[in-house]
């Protein structure tokens, strides 16, 4: 090779390198560049796979262990936001309502049935049938798959046994309108909660005319409306109020506290004893909806609802073959108040405003 083609192929390799390097420093620009964007835009750190959002009205200290035991299962990050005590489920069913053309939830985790099909019906909600839902009796399952029932709960009569008589104690809630009562009857806000479940059975049961004439006396007998239901149980505990219409894990704390109250399963032998069921769905347009569908599954296993049965929730079993729970009577010791939950909640705005001119909320 002479001279001057030894120049010109030294020439060439190094303007080569020259353009590979000139490449390699583009390219390193660009990943800079996307990445400071990613940041700026305010994109997530983790895949969506790997979270999922969860709207909670069943009481914090309750559901956040069976949230944290997904979690630990799964590897799956679980965003709760909870409600109040005051507007339980009320508050999150509005939101999840404000927020259905942009949904920012994947789940609706609620402690009773009604909000639930308020929502199904107002197309917030997606069907999802889950494998897990495979032994739970189908009158707690929709048939079109938007909600399925788990670990349920009971409306009971709450009365403090140092001021009420061994046999005394009510026996029904149509019980609370007699004068022996007067003034000493607590509910929590019949617009709210379970509270709110438990009249629109009772409008449903009973019909309009005569569940009126009941909140007619009710009112009459200077009955007091608080705002929830561990208020109402609070006060009948300290013996400020004699009886009160509360929720079985409420009565439970209590008497694990050794609090002097005991518990009614009220009309176990005539309209029969409200049963309400926790209740779990899929939002429509979910943003991670594969990891809401992960959680509804094991919110549905027999693993979740042992551990609601066991905790101070003392939620009874859906699924057989899950141990009850202690201080509860089993589902079969008393007939269940019959109830087309469906039909509950078409009269969830008309029963409110009923009860807000006979109880002048």
């Amino acid at each position: 090779m002479n001279r001057l083609t030894s120049l010109t192929v030294g020439l060439e390799a190094r303007s080569k390198g020259a353009t590979l390097k000139n490449h390699l420093a583009i390219w390193i620009v660009l990943l800079v560049v996307v990445i400071v964007l990613a940041s700026c835009s305010g994109a997530p750190t983790t895949s969506p796979a790997s979270e999922v959002t969860v709207y909670v009205s069943t009481d914090r200290v309750f559901s956040e262990p069976v949230l944290r035991a997904f979690e630990d299962k799964t590897g799956v990050k679980v965003n709760a936001v909870y409600d109040t005590e005051e507007t339980k489920s009320t508050g999150l069913a509005n939101r999840l309502l404000a927020e259905k053309n942009n949904p920012q939830a994947d789940v609706f985790w609620s402690n009773e049935p009604v909000r639930t099909l308020v929502l199904k019906n107002r197309g917030v909600l997606a069907p999802y049938e889950s494998p897990s839902a495979d032994g739970i009796p189908a009158a707690f399952k929709d048939p079109e798959g938007y909600w399925t029932g788990f670990s349920a709960r009971l409306r009971v009569i709450v009365y403090n046994t140092q001021v009420v008589k061994p046999g005394d104690e009510p026996k029904s809630v149509f019980d609370l309108a007699d004068p022996k009562w007067q003034g000493q009857v607590a509910i929590a806000d019949p617009r709210f909660g379970t509270t709110s479940f438990h009249v629109e059975a009772l409008y449903t049961q009973l019909g309009d005319d005569r569940a009126d004439e009941f909140f007619r006396r009710l009112k009459a007998n200077d009955v007091k409306v608080l705002a929830a239901n561990s208020v109402v149980l609070d006060m009948v505990a300290r013996g400020e109020l004699r009886v009160g219409l509360t929720d079985t894990d409420d009565v439970n704390v209590a008497l694990e506290a050794r609090q002097p109250v005991a518990m009614v399963l009220p009309d176990r032998d005539g309209i029969g004893v409200p049963v309400m069921p926790n209740m779990v769905s899929l939002i429509n347009g979910a943003p991670h909806a594969e990891a809401g569908k992960r959680l509804i599954d094991y919110l549905l296993s027999m693993d979740a609802e042992r551990l609601l049965a066991e905790s101070e929730a003392v939620q009874i079993p859906l699924h057989d073959g899950v141990l009850g729970p202690k201080n509860i009577p089993p589902i079969t010791s008393f007939k269940p108040m019959t109830l087309d939950y469906s039909k509950s909640a078409s009269r969830v705005d008309d029963v409110t405003r009923r009860l807000q001119t006979i109880l002048r909320l």
